[in-house]
């Protein structure tokens, strides 16, 4: 079960609730008076006299992470039910909680021991898939040829009684290209597979309907291959299994080993000096300073996701932002990122009997911000929407609850050990597929935006970052957008997603006809 409603007629109340990780998305109106609610915020926006009003602070939280997270919205009277919440509604207004969290359900015990933890591992991921491929529709797999994908495909075809579909994007520059890594596990595998060779133009045709695909700014690029490849899997299935999940679970992300190396406290000591020294180096040197220059440990999970991900740091964010948004956002009332890890910290801190004494090391603490945050608002809303735009259901069977909790309460160090990512969910894939077909670093599945909004997609730049367009829309400081277009014209590579970031942000004014 994702979303659903329930009415009850005798106590005119309403109850809705969402799923535990949030794979479904759910909004809901409310000005104080009026409540409505939908999958979409397109759908809510066919209401008359709604207040759609402009949320400030959801547009700094946009420029630092990429994406708007829950409960906040692109408007203030629209908001997200948060992941393992439900809501009453009655006449005396709405009241939210949460039935399910991740932080209740880490526990002193911890499985260290290998053996055991690759049992039930496997265990826990078979009956996962298989309850996943119940469908009485044809289904497939998308197939990056990664670790994670590889692993349900591998499963899918163990459990399946007839053969396995399975899906790849590659790219027509080699440096991000995976196709075929992808077409090599799918032949060892045995699945039927296809697969499409994306060019600019295929990424030019989908870019004007971003906006309209996730209904506010979200300026993950890799939506463009995820729609793509839920067009080309539409031709043969109406069911997909994806690798979401796996990342956050088992520590597949460089920010994790950067959440230990933060922590270190003579790296905390020395980080402002070496940050000025890597800020006058080459720009692979410029964007470690990024890294090392954060205010305080505060919300420095929310800081090392950022600055990983190419985006503005919490101190850009206020450079950048005009000063009428500067202002409003700091006056509307927001939700602490590190929520979560205030209650871990008294936990941790506690000497009463019977609560968690167990303390969680960086790496987690980093983890359980993406499964709160940037799974639930960026990757799951980027695969729903891109497979919904196709009429596809995608499924995700390393968010089945019990596998969430089994890595919650599993060593770090089955996790990451002697420098291998995700090393206890390698050891599982190399019982079906052989070691050599993954001898690669991690590749993301993203487009070469890089190089694309050097060339063929400059005419965005000029568009949207224009002093016209800037001035036209109000919420940046022109003169800090064109510091940016020098700096990353002039070689600071790692710039581009900022760049895209501010792309899509004018994109969205556009398209919805908001000016100053």
């Amino acid at each position: 079960m994702f979303a659903f409603a329930i009415y009850d007629i005798q106590e005119k109340e309403l109850y809705i609730y969402r799923d535990r990780m949030g794979i479904k998305p759910l909004y809901f109106y409310w000005d104080g008076k009026n409540f409505a609610f939908a999958s979409e915020i397109k759908a809510l926006k066919k209401l008359k006299s709604l207040d759609l009003t402009i949320n400030h602070t959801a547009i700094s939280k946009f420029l630092h992470l990429g994406y708007i997270p829950a409960p906040h919205s692109i408007y203030k009277n629209i908001f997200k039910l948060n992941s393992g919440s439900w809501m009453k509604v009655n006449s005396e207004g709405i009241e939210i909680k949460k039935y399910w969290n991740i932080t209740s359900k880490i526990s002193n015990n911890v499985i260290t021991h290998k053996d055991q933890a690759l049992v039930k591992l496997s265990d826990l991921l078979i009956s996962s898939v298989q309850y996943q491929l119940k469908s009485d529709v044809p289904f497939g797999v998308f197939l990056s040829g990664g670790i994670d994908s590889s692993l349900i495909t591998a499963q899918a075809v163990m459990l399946s009684s007839v053969k396995v579909n399975t899906f790849s994007i590659g790219f027509e520059e080699n440096s991000h290209n995976e196709s075929e890594y992808a077409k090599a596990v799918a032949k060892f595998l045995g699945t039927s597979h296809h697969e499409f060779i994306v060019s600019y133009k295929d990424a030019l045709n989908l870019i004007d309907s971003i906006t309209d695909t996730y209904d506010e700014p979200f300026s993950d690029s890799s939506c463009i291959p995820t729609m793509l490849v839920s067009k080309l899997a539409k031709d043969y299935v109406t069911v997909t299994l994806s690798g979401e999940g796996g990342d956050e679970l088992f520590f597949g992300y460089g920010s994790y080993k950067w959440a230990n190396l933060l922590s270190n406290p003579l790296i905390k000591t020395l980080r402002s000096p070496a940050a000025s020294v890597f800020k006058k180096m080459s720009s692979r040197y410029q964007r470690v300073s990024k890294l090392l220059d954060f205010e305080n440990d505060t919300n420095l999970t929310s800081h090392i996701f950022s600055q990983e991900q190419y985006l503005f740091s919490e101190r850009e964010v206020r450079n950048v932002l005009s000063d009428e948004y500067l202002s409003n956002s700091a006056t509307e009332p927001d939700k602490p990122f590190n929520s979560f890890l205030r209650v871990i910290e008294e936990r941790n801190n506690s000497g009463n009997i019977g609560v968690m004494e167990r303390k969680l090391n960086p790496m987690e603490i980093q983890a359980i911000f993406d499964l709160e945050n940037y799974l639930q608002d960026d990757l799951l809303a980027k695969v729903d929407r891109a497979s919904m735009k196709y009429s596809i259901e995608t499924r995700v069977p390393y968010l089945d609850h019990r596998m969430v909790e089994f890595a919650l309460n599993l060593s770090p160090d089955l996790k990451y050990r002697h420098g291998i990512y995700k090393y206890i969910l390698k050891e599982v894939l190399y019982q079906y597929v052989p070691k050599h077909l993954f001898d690669r670093p991690k590749q993301g599945f993203a487009i070469p935006l890089n190089k694309w909004l050097r060339t063929s997609l400059s005419y965005l730049i000029d568009e949207y970052l224009s002093e016209e367009t800037i001035k036209k829309y109000g919420a940046l400081k022109y003169e800090e957008v064109k510091k940016l277009k020098d700096d990353f014209y002039g070689g600071a590579d790692f710039l581009y997603n900022r760049i895209w970031l501010i792309i899509v942000l004018h994109m969205w004014f556009s398209k919805n006809h908001l000016t100053q």
